[in-house]
């Protein structure tokens, strides 16, 4: 199994594990519920860092794929053995672009805090926890359903992930 649950054994279906996303929303979500607990908190420095860190993960997921993402690493290495086989697999492209989305969204809110902007980074925490939390909890993924509402209204293309 490669990092989101991917299989490269002859003869299995292509794809990731949709159970990895899922996993990693959830990390994700605690962690930006942390972020806006720091801010609230007056602790701007450790969730200005915390965010930080976590922009980079999107990044990271974005640029590099779902499949190179940290939580689904984390989740092929120590969560997916426990469990039974995926009953089926996932196109790999809407995670990837919903891990884009989710650097956008956290992106701008860092570099609006940044540049002075009150409550952007608490505005950006909270919009990108939602996002994480309908994941993590409802298996809802709001940048996943971007990218097919994009792919078919034809302004973006399908990615082959």
């Amino acid at each position: 199994m490669s990092a989101a649950g991917t299989s490269s054994e002859a003869g299995t279906q292509p794809g990731i594990d949709p159970r990895g996303p899922r996993f990693g929303a959830a990390i994700t979500a605690v962690l930006l519920l942390v972020v806006v607990g720091l801010a609230l908190s007056g602790a701007a420095v450790a969730a200005t860092a915390v965010l930080a860190a976590l922009v980079a993960i999107f990044a990271w997921g974005a640029f590099a794929g779902i499949r190179r993402h940290p939580w689904g690493r984390l989740y092929a290495t120590l969560v997916a053995p426990r469990l039974a086989p995926p009953t089926h697999r996932e196109d790999p492209a809407a995670p990837t672009f919903a891990q884009l989305v989710g650097f956008l969204i956290t992106g701008a809110g860092l570099v609006l805090h940044l540049l002075g902007v009150p409550g952007a980074l608490v505005v950006a925490a909270s919009m990108a926890f939602v996002a994480a939390f309908l994941n993590a909890v409802f298996d809802y993924c709001l940048g996943c359903q971007l990218y097919v509402l994009l792919v078919r209204a034809g302004a973006i293309r399908p990615r082959r992930a």
